[in-house]
């Protein structure tokens, strides 16, 4: 899931939005091509997953959500080009949301693909199936009880009950083939790949950079239109967005290139769009560092004092999943401004945090 609360303004304000999401193909050149998969609800309309043809075969980065629509539209696109379903050699996952891996899990039953994700996405694997089989709850979830959210806790539980109790698509959640460690090189046909860890949007999240062709497959690391979610994934972590802006940082080492993200249309700049997702946050940092000012306050409290969404709407405005999204993107913050010695934290007896500036 992503985030679609607070958003950085968008590369290009007079673009058309959503016209990346119509169903076609898109030759990026080089035997490369773009694929827009659809996926539910309205937050989210579609995921781009990118093929690379060669006559050995088809290799994707990314696979869309295991639903038949997305099944459908991936088998017409690749037809387009010449190949079918069983011309895929390799999925090369960006990460573990259910948008980019479950397609690739449902395909792998019957065709030869072998998946391919970031080694540091276990943790995540492990708690999505102890999440299925009841043995624990959602990471997400249970967060909001330090946040001092029981009562969102309790409606965002209720929303997920029926979910997870009678899941449609019925997901599967199998390991890939191969875990990809940090640095990974991919040899393919004319083309050769890193696998760069950045961890945020998930833990395990990874980007792959073609040096050569001067591209970038982003993920959801990098989004041209939206800010991702920061740590919505099982195994919650009080560091995702350190590790968030850090990642952000890393794809300024490298040369500029060619953005080819997740959700949305190519860019032609890499950097242009890293440098307005740092200066977004850091502008949050600042809103969120203001609604601490005369605390102590707690990652809800603070969030209700925060705008979310362009039309700058108050935390209650927006339903239960988005107060959630806020909630957690707001501690996030929070934790940052710890850990640049801005706020403090302290812990009540009942486990709830609390935030205020130092002395």
């Amino acid at each position: 899931m992503d985030d679609v609360i607070s958003q950085a303004p968008a590369e290009k304000a007079n673009d058309d939005r959503h016209a990346w999401a119509e169903p076609g193909v898109q030759d990026l050149g080089s035997g490369l091509y773009r694929i827009p998969l659809p996926l539910p609800g309205d937050a989210l309309t579609a995921v781009n997953v990118y093929a690379m043809v060669s006559d050995n075969g088809v290799d994707l980065i990314d696979a869309g959500m295991a639903l038949v629509q997305a099944r459908e539209r991936l088998t017409e696109a690749l037809g387009q080009l010449g190949c079918g379903l069983p011309d895929i050699r390799n999925f090369f996952i960006t990460h573990i949301h259910q948008d980019h891996y479950t397609l690739a899990v449902e395909l792998r039953t019957t065709l030869r693909g072998q998946i391919s994700l970031g080694d540091a996405e276990r943790a995540n694997m492990d708690a999505i199936r102890d999440v299925a089989a009841g043995r624990a709850e959602i990471g997400f979830i249970d967060m909001l009880g330090r946040m001092w959210a029981a009562v969102l806790a309790e409606q965002v539980r209720g929303t997920m009950t029926s979910r997870l109790a009678d899941p449609q698509p019925k997901l599967q959640w199998s390991d890939p083939d191969r875990w990809l460690p940090d640095g990974a090189v991919l040899d393919l046909p004319g083309r050769t790949l890193r696998a760069i860890h950045t961890p945020g949007h998930t833990t395990g999240h990874v980007v792959f950079h073609d040096a050569a062709a001067g591209l970038l497959f982003a993920g959801d690391h990098v989004l041209p239109h939206i800010t991702p979610s920061i740590g919505f994934q099982p195994v919650i972590t009080r560091t995702a967005l350190i590790q968030y802006l850090s990642s952000l940082r890393l794809m300024l080492t490298l040369p500029d290139t060619r953005l080819l993200p997740a959700h949305g249309p190519v860019r032609p700049s890499t950097h242009a769009r890293v440098h307005q997702l740092l200066e977004h946050h850091e502008i949050r940092l600042a809103q969120t560092l203001d609604a601490a000012a005369d605390g102590p306050v707690t990652a809800f409290a603070a969030a209700g004092a925060l705008p979310w969404t362009r039309r700058q709407r108050k935390l209650a405005e927006l339903d239960v999943m988005n107060q959630l999204l806020a909630t957690g993107e707001t501690a996030a913050h929070l934790e940052v401004l710890v850990a640049r010695g801005q706020l403090v934290r302290s812990r009540t007896p009942e486990g709830v945090d609390l935030y205020r500036l130092p002395g």
